[in-house]
């Protein structure tokens, strides 16, 4: 079988893992930034015990592999009751490890405003959240626009490690269709093309976001 003929003939297959894949990577981001953000925020406290609790997160998620802690969500969690589905513990595992990596861009982007701003804020009456919300993160966010979207990029890749949880994604589909047809590079060229066309559409997307806001500014 030619190329051509193994394209068409297994481009729907493809293209149902790389929606799981798309799917999987969109909720592990949502949840990483919601995580990332509120690391961030503990990790530049001035409350002794939450900046312990966020560098302590940070510092154990950055220094261990992501396919550890996926093997400790997904297999060590039922040994204590706790049942996921593989989609579920796929989101937990990949929205865990990229909120650590978030966490530090985020910290990044708030401490690069220049500190008298939140002063002045503060002056005003502000609170620190107020102050955060409307004078601090609106200026951060273009800054952290680019980074994120690098980590967005990184976690999509990645989460071809959530084939060992038998979660149907691209990656998965690809070594089903390998075993099935024993036709490795044919499988695993469409895998590498199928990632390549999502990463590339994640940077233009982002490129012309950018350009937006430049233009605005």
């Amino acid at each position: 079988m030619d190329f051509a003929t193994f394209a068409v003939r297994f481009l729907p297959f493809f293209a149902k893992g790389a929606l799981i894949t798309i799917e999987v990577t969109l909720c592990g981001l949502l949840l990483g930034l919601v995580l990332g953000v509120i690391a961030a925020l503990m990790n530049i406290s001035t409350i002794g015990v939450l900046r312990a609790i966020g560098r302590l997160y940070t510092w154990a998620i950055r220094g261990t592999p992501l396919l550890v802690q996926i093997f400790i969500i997904y297999a060590g969690l039922p040994q204590v009751g706790i049942q996921l589905t593989a989609f579920v513990s796929g989101v937990i595992a990949l929205g865990i490890n990229s909120g650590a990596y978030i966490a530090e861009i985020v910290r990044a982007g708030i401490l690069s405003i220049d500190p008298g701003q939140m002063e002045a804020a503060e002056s005003l009456g502000m609170t620190y959240g107020l102050a955060m919300r409307r004078i601090i993160f609106p200026q951060a966010y273009r800054r952290l626009l680019p980074p994120i979207v690098n980590e967005f990029v990184a976690l999509l890749k990645d989460s071809s490690l959530v084939s060992v949880m038998a979660l149907t994604e691209l990656m998965r589909v690809g070594q089903q269709v390998s075993s099935a047809t024993l036709m490795p590079m044919q499988t695993y060229v469409m895998v590498a093309l199928f990632y390549l066309l999502m990463t590339t559409v994640i940077v233009f997307i982002s490129s012309r976001i950018e350009r937006r806001l430049e233009a605005r500014s």
